[in-house]
């Protein structure tokens, strides 16, 4: 797929690597710097003894400069609450990650939740010993807190690796065996843990390595656990726990609304209603296929697709947004509407990969019976094309490869050269000398991690029909790898479009291969990186490393397991599973744009499929190139606005960051303008407006608030799900509230259909190139 659904939602932070830095300095003082994120722009850094402390203002402001090593932390209590909600949360994400818009509980949930829950068990669990282990060791700590919040974040979000498994099922017909699944997973998911080993060194002991979503999770950990907010003050007003419980229960009963009673306020697109059967005010206006213009949605869900808006700092909302807005508002409508690609013939936004007669493609055409390509048939069925908006998430994950590197290079070359060259030498601060009393992660740990996880990789290539080589497999670490240098400076490169590219040229034809190289290449990184940021919160919070090395790992191999369990159940229970009209819409929309991009690289030797053709499009007497230099683009946006930079310091073009403009996006199919557009609105006044004029109120209870909605939206899904839509096979309201018309209107559109602009004119059968 493009950069796409499923990069973003890998973690519960989704746009995390591009907040951490920004291009912009981290050791100016709050003061200096307005967009400085999460704290009191009172503060006063002259106030702390530096010797004593951070030298970094925002980790002053989060993160306590003491510990207590005789606090309890790998307890009884901390594993069983833990090993809960790793089994929780995976569970419930896993549930909707085939669902369209889908619901995502963040860990953040299960960081509040956990607090009463730990609370109640240290008041009212007996104070006995089992085995050796106290049931109850006394109250309640932080550390147990954080060690339960990793275990219950670490795999909460859908496992990369089911996609391969839910595309093989749906496209391909195939069906292995359940050891398959759990190696294949395990493999993924775990061998990202050794690089993670290696990483550490350089991005969580340094004191300039600053990761802001763990400081806002310090933040929240010592709100919880003290009488004190950390840079407000006195505790008044509202609690943040009866805050939340209030917001909760009111996303909750508000669901019902556009998720079962009226859920035309969720697909709000009002314009299509008024002209249902224009193609070109369906277009631009549409919901489903169309631009998204219509711009109003009521419904959590939509608004927080891409993630909370009330999570990401602002400066981050508005490069999105002005992204968007050039790349989907502008460009997109100028390439559809002068049929460039003849993209006319069909919708102008779409998930689905289309032949040339305009149908979906038939991928059953082209395939052998063992998933490879049929050469043959491919030549005599059809080229493969991709929608307009498709097809510009590809140039955009291009250019985000390029513009990345650039970025990094010329923004933090000293800190990678310092990191790579001698950072281990840097000046220990507070924190780093308080971790040091705690036995470390010893190298052998990561080694043995490696050899497991490796040898199930190898396992499955060999023993199942995968079309996978071993060489192949060892390529994708070696990218993974490589593409950490950017890592060095907090910032992730999603390396599963240029994996796409580098399989479909090495093992052209074979697209389960190609999907597990992708998977093995892009989340070794991804989970490096979150392995990392967990030992970054542990660092900060004090939290003894090789506890958080076990927590990480078990909780990670529950999580797996129990997501291959709920995906199986669903496959098996929920009747039209991935069907396009599935009454509970669990349409796979993930899934159906990762098995889209299986197709589109699979035969990259060939130069007319989709993007990967060198074949330019003659047109007016102008040659336009395709997609792939996009990444000369990504590569020469970040040096023009360093040069410009450097000679306009005050400039407001700082805050422009290329790196995010082009990675922003890939969420871009299945979202529109109905994702992106009141998410940055709600980002700019609770980022932006309440921030800088309520920052108290904004403190405490702007996270929270976030957390509730999540929360809240999610349970309500759930219980709309088992107890209005799956008992009776959905027959409940049928001859009321599911006919009437705020169920159904914005169904009855062109935005629905999906219908092209062109159609084939009579005595035409296909359209684009004679010959491919």
């Amino acid at each position: 797929m493009s950069s796409s659904v499923e990069e973003s939602r890998r973690d519960s932070h989704s746009y995390e690597f591009s907040i951490r830095s920004g291009g912009k300095s981290t050791e100016r003082s709050v003061e200096q710097d307005p967009e400085a994120d999460f704290f009191d722009p009172n503060y006063d850094s002259q106030d702390v003894g530096l010797e004593n402390d951070s030298p970094y203002p925002e980790v002053r402001a989060a993160v306590a400069n003491y510990d207590d090593t005789s606090m309890p932390v790998s307890t009884l209590r901390s594993w069983i609450l833990g090993i809960c909600w790793s089994i929780l949360l995976p569970g419930i994400n896993q549930f909707f990650y085939f669902r369209y818009p889908t619901v995502s509980v963040s860990s953040l949930v299960a960081q509040l939740i956990a607090f009463p829950m730990g609370q109640l068990w240290a008041r009212f669990m007996p104070r006995v010993t089992i085995f050796g282990l106290s049931l109850n060791p006394g109250p309640f700590t932080i550390k147990e807190h954080v060690l339960i919040t990793i275990m219950a974040g670490v795999g909460s979000q859908s496992a990369y690796a089911t996609e391969i498994i839910a595309v093989q099922k749906v496209y391909f017909q195939q069906s292995y065996d359940f050891i398959y699944q759990w190696m294949l997973v395990m493999s993924t998911q775990l061998i990202g843990f050794s690089i993670g080993g290696v990483a550490r060194r350089f991005l969580v002991n340094p004191p300039s390595m600053i990761w802001p979503n763990a400081l806002v999770m310090c933040a929240l950990f010592n709100t919880l656990h003290s009488q004190i907010y950390t840079g407000i003050g006195t505790r008044d007003g509202l609690s943040r726990e009866r805050f939340f419980t209030y917001a909760f229960f009111g996303s909750l009963v508000w669901y019902f609304l556009p998720g079962y009673l009226f859920q035309a306020l969720s697909v709000f697109s009002w314009v299509c209603w008024i002209a249902p059967k224009n193609i070109v005010i369906n277009q631009l206006f549409g919901f489903r296929s169309g631009m998204g213009l219509s711009l109003i949605t009521f419904d959590w869900n939509v608004m927080a697709f891409m993630g909370s808006p009330l999570a990401t700092p602002w400066w981050a909302e508005a490069n999105i947004l002005a992204s968007f807005v050039f790349f989907y508002w502008f460009l997109t409508p100028v390439l559809y509407y002068t049929n460039v690609w003849w993209a006319q013939y069909m919708p102008i936004s779409s998930r689905n990969a289309f032949d040339n007669t305009g149908n979906v493609y038939n991928l059953t055409r082209i395939l052998n019976p063992d998933a490879s390509l049929n050469k043959e048939a491919y030549h005599s069925y059809s080229p493969l094309f991709l929608s307009t908006s498709f097809a510009i998430s590809y140039g955009l994950s291009f250019a985000s490869i390029t513009a990345t590197m650039t970025h990094a290079l010329l923004y933090f070359w000293k800190p990678i050269k310092i990191q790579y060259c001698g950072s281990l030498g840097e000046q220990p601060d507070i924190h780093a000398q308080l971790m040091s009393k705690y036995k470390q992660v010893p190298e052998w740990w990561y080694v043995s991690l490696f050899a497991i996880t490796f040898t199930f990789a190898c396992l499955c290539i060999k023993l199942w029909p995968t079309g996978m080589q071993i060489w192949a497999f060892l390529i994708a670490l070696i990218v993974a790898l490589f593409f950490a240098i950017p890592a060095i400076t907090n910032r992730q490169v999603g390396l599963n479009v240029i994996a796409e590219l580098l399989i479909g040229f090495m093992l052209p034809g074979r697209p389960v291969a190609m999907m597990m190289f992708k998977t093995w290449a892009y989340i070794s990184l991804a989970q490096a990186m979150t392995f990392t940021a967990d030992f970054k919160l542990g660092h900060y919070m004090k939290v003894p490393p090789r506890p958080m090395f076990w927590a990480q790992i078990v909780a990670t191999v529950i999580a797996g397991t129990v997501q291959l369990g709920v995906q199986s159940w669903m496959f098996t229970h929920i009747k039209e599973m991935c069907s396009p009209n599935q009454p509970e819409h669990f349409v796979c929309a993930n899934t159906e744009v990762f098995g889209t991009a299986s197709l589109v690289v699979m035969g990259c030797r060939r130069p007319s499929i989709a993007i990967c053709e060198r074949a330019a499009l003659l047109r007016s007497g102008i040659i336009l190139p395709c997609l792939t230099f996009f990444f000369l683009i990504g590569a020469l946006c970040p040096v023009t606005l360093w040069w410009f930079t450097r000679r306009n310091p005050q400039s407001w073009l700082n805050y422009v960051n290329f790196p995010l403009v082009f990675s922003g996006l890939g969420n871009i199919p299945p979202a529109n303008a109905s994702n992106f557009v009141p998410w940055a609105i709600l980002g700019f006044i609770f980022q932006f407006l309440i921030r800088r004029r309520h920052f108290p109120f904004w403190a405490k209870y702007n996270y929270v608030l976030s957390a509730a909605l999540d929360a809240g939206t999610a349970m309500g899904t759930i219980l709309i799900y088992f107890c209005l839509q799956y008992p009776r096979n959905d027959a409940i309201g049928l001859n009321t509230i599911q006919t009437w018309w705020g169920n159904t209107v914005f169904q009855n559109t062109a935005d629905w259909a999906s219908p092209p602009l062109k159609t084939l004119p009579e005595g035409q059968a296909t359209f684009g190139p004679k010959r491919w």
